[in-house]
């Protein structure tokens, strides 16, 4: 679904002649491509869905991290250039999770995995991001689950 619709929008896009959701979209699937390539690696056929979103999730993130120093630079235009191709970007995403829920969903999956300290972080964290890849910041939620097995 995803593969498709990113062709479908690159299509869009360059039929549109918008030049910048064109750039950004094609960075979308060079991402996607090399994704591809580490799971053929794995013995997969394809990077799953979750996989994509997540590497998405982290192609938002480094622009962030860009529009901060540009700026700090003093260099409005690039941050500018970086804010449109997150925006791109996440047409793509699912809808993000607010606080709230990624906290009932911290708790929830901490009670299914009978997590009880520090020493189940990873299964909780990985559950997490099976379930709910794109949908939440999981450098914010790992906060919230230190909190909630007393890792603070």
């Amino acid at each position: 679904m995803l593969r498709d619709d990113l062709q479908k929008a690159l299509k869009e896009a360059m039929l549109a002649k918008d030049t910048a959701t064109t750039g950004a979209v094609r960075l979308i699937i060079a991402g996607q491509k090399e994704k591809d390539v580490e799971a053929r690696g794995k013995g997969q056929e394809k990077a799953t869905d979750a996989e994509l979103l997540s590497m998405m999730q982290g192609m938002i993130k480094q622009r962030n991290d860009s529009i901060k120093m540009f700026i700090e630079g003093n260099r409005p235009e690039l941050a500018d250039k970086e804010k449109a191709e997150i925006a791109v970007i996440e047409r793509f995403l699912p809808k993000q999770m607010s606080e709230a829920e990624a906290e009932a969903a911290v708790k929830a999956v901490i009670v299914e995995t009978g997590a009880a300290s520090m020493k189940d972080m990873g299964k909780v964290m990985g559950a997490l991001k099976a379930r709910y890849a794109g949908q939440m910041d999981f450098g914010k939620v790992n906060m919230l689950v230190k909190a909630q097995l007393g890792g603070n």
